[in-house]
């Protein structure tokens, strides 16, 4: 009772230290993504005078090309001069045309951050007053496109190779060497390697366009793939190249010479040198990733570099060993089926992979998230909390099929009893069966154990199978007969394979097991593309503090907007302006001046404004403006609900027939 208490014991710890390691480690190798926290002129700014040169500081050190930084009139037309450059640390900056005229600019941005990701972006500001402009100012996602699509896709495509590829081979060694010589094992493993190599080569054809202007057309430009070598994350993925000329040699002689080594001491002297090989070409492979992306910059990355080497060797495995296993346990013949003590130790394996996995996860969460509340305030947070759910479903999966492998140790040794029961009683009972006594031999043969073959069908395959004298000289007919006799081969280890209920228990639960495994790998892939929450966070305060420090600077804060306006009758012509203070979100105090062409003021009958946000669906708010004096309007606790783009639309009427409607962008907030 003690035995088999204590097995359930331990699967119950693992669950628990699983789910501490879902809920704290960050989904594979993953760091900072370059963010701007600060720039000068800052955001919707309204500045009185001409910058010389616009700056943006990010989180952290980027790299730059000859249009990472562009600044863009109302009309649509560059402004900026020469190429951008470092002003020092994570600040870079370009300079501006000078004698530009009033009006709303805009700043893009498109740059590479040291983790290798692209990131782009643009902004807003204004000289002298906001104005309308023909430029979009939602800065394009890095990710969008067919290029971007592709780029995804690679990187899920290498991550599944890899894992693929090492943890295949490791099942093989460590639990179950003589998988060595099952062809559905070794093709499982060289499939990975072909994936991993293929997407490697793919992702370096796609890096320079994936990094600048987005085009199918660029993806074969040889001259951006000269400017990617000469880049960290170009290197990593030629060293990965090299690497995988390696593996593939360790692939030969695994899949070689170890499978027809049938002295046990030359195997076990190529074993450890295939495990001491095997481990450095896959630690050298995951340090390509660990070198050039996420963990190569932000935090402790001298720490972090080896524990992201460890984090990947540990899921692959994990993952790509019971990838392997659920091969094995498919397609693995009937006459070399995967034990029940390569299963155990490929436990013992998946257990000691999810301990490294609760180490380096935990150092990763804390790098990367930085506060419980990023969790669920950041998009990184909250697709994190997706690959929770999936670690915790797939470990109970897992504690399902360890159950089914203790059944089906108990197993074997039962099977095997009976085997040799029913060998005795077939040898005592030949006589019998020679003699025709037939009654009970047929109704042993009609009753198998253990999913055996009935007696009518072992003797009609040993009749399709064995030559006789009438086989046939035609070459199709014997081709014909030859795909009958592997259709009949393939049934029989098929049926064998599926007769014992604990290996078939075993199985449905392992490809459950695995098909949660794609769907984890492929969260995985998109949070490694994710800005964590802890730089998230760490950009919105800043974008908060500048558009804060920017609404206290200057000197009373105040918005104002002048529009000119014609109502079309007579002495329908002036000039109607608008000051907003503080032009913060909250309420703001409003005051309207109507004056003639000539300045003077100029009493009309009624004034009417509106404020509209179109970006978020928000409004028109009507606002009736109280008449203070000869051409002067006042409203108090003008509500602002949000800062963004707001449209200023007033209605002016100068008689009882004639009014007009002038509009005018600003930034407000």
């Amino acid at each position: 009772m003690t035995q088999t208490i204590a097995p359930r014991v331990r699967t119950l710890v693992l669950l628990l230290l699983a789910a501490v390691c879902a809920l704290l480690a960050g989904a594979g190798p993953v760091s900072a993504h370059a963010a701007v926290t600060g720039s000068d002129p800052a955001q919707g700014a309204v500045v009185d005078q001409a910058p010389s040169r616009i700056s943006l500081t990010f989180s952290e050190q980027v790299a730059l090309s000859g249009d990472s930084l562009r600044v863009l009139d109302p009309e649509g037309k560059r402004v900026d001069t020469g190429e951008p450059s470092g002003v020092g640390g994570t600040t870079y900056a370009v300079r501006l045309q000078s004698g530009l005229s009033d009006g709303t600019y805009t700043v893009a941005y498109q740059v590479v951050s040291a983790d290798s990701h692209p990131v782009a972006g643009a902004y807003t500001f204004s000289i002298g007053a906001p104005s309308k402009t023909s430029v979009a100012v939602s800065g394009q996602g890095a990710d969008d496109g067919v290029v971007g699509w592709l780029y995804g896709f690679g990187r899920y495509v290498s991550y599944a190779g890899f894992i693929v590829m090492a943890g295949g081979a490791a099942f093989v060694l460590a639990c179950w060497p003589r998988g060595s010589g099952v062809r559905p094992v070794q093709r499982f493993v060289v499939s990975g390697w072909l994936a991993l190599t293929a997407s490697t080569l793919a992702l370096l054809l796609l890096r320079g366009s994936f990094t600048g202007s987005g085009k199918v057309s660029d993806v074969f430009d040889l001259s951006l793939l000269g400017q990617v070598l000469q880049t960290k994350t170009g290197a990593a993925l030629v060293s990965r190249l090299l690497l995988l000329a390696a593996a593939a040699l360790f692939i030969a002689v695994l899949f070689g010479a170890y499978d027809k080594r049938e002295d046990p001491q030359e195997k076990r002297d190529l074993s450890f040198g295939l495990a001491i090989g095997g481990v450095v070409v896959a630690a050298g492979l995951a340090a390509s990733w660990a070198m050039s992306e996420h963990a190569s910059v932000g935090l402790q990355a001298g720490i972090s570099m080896p524990v992201d080497v460890l984090h990947l060797l540990a899921v692959a495995a994990w993952l790509g060993g019971l990838g392997a296993l659920l091969v094995a346990l498919y397609r693995a013949p009937a006459d070399a089926p995967v034990d029940a003590s390569a299963v155990r130790r490929f436990s013992r394996v998946a257990f000691g992979s999810v301990l490294v996995l609760i180490v380096t996860g935990t150092y990763q969460s804390w790098r990367q998230l930085g506060s419980w509340s990023a969790f669920t305030d950041t998009r990184y947070g909250q697709l994190l909390l997706a690959k929770i759910a999936l670690v915790v479903v797939l470990v109970g999966v897992a504690w399902i099929s360890r159950r089914w492998t203790g059944r089906l140790a108990e197993a074997v040794p039962a099977a095997a009893e009976r085997t040799k029961v029913r060998a005795g009683a077939g040898a005592s009972g030949e006589t019998h069966a020679r003699a025709g006594a037939g009654a009970g031999t047929r109704a042993d043969a009609a009753a198998p154990t253990d999913g055996e073959p009935t007696a009518e069908e072992s003797a009609a395959e040993e009749s399709a199978t064995e030559p006789t004298d009438s086989e046939p000289a035609d070459p199709e007919r014997a081709a014909q007969l030859a795909r009958q006799r592997a259709a009949r081969d393939a049934a029989r280890q098929k049926r064998l394979r599926d007769a014992d209920p604990h290996r078939f228990g075993l199985r449905r639960s392992v490809l459950a097991e695995a098909g949660i495994a794609v769907v984890l790998l492929a969260v995985t892939t998109v949070l490694t593309q994710t800005e964590p929450g802890r730089t998230e966070q760490e950009a919105r305060a800043a974008t908060s503090s500048s558009s804060s420090a920017s609404a206290d600077t200057g000197t009373s804060g105040a918005l104002t907007l002048n529009m000119p306006f014609d109502t079309g009758g007579q002495d329908g012509k002036g000039v109607v302006t608008i000051d907003l203070d503080p032009a913060r979100v909250g309420a703001n105090e409003m005051h309207v001046y109507v004056e003639r062409p000539d300045g003077k003021a100029f009493d009309i009958p009624e004034v009417k404004v509106e404020f509209t946000l179109k970006a978020k669906d928000i409004g028109p708010l009507p606002v009736v403006p109280d008449h203070l004096a000869v051409g002067h309007w006042s409203a108090n606790g003008v509500q602002i609900p949000m800062a963004g783009d707001w449209q200023v639309d007033v209605t002016v009427r100068t008689s009882e027939i004639d009014e007009v409607t002038v509009t005018k962008n600003a930034q407000i907030g």
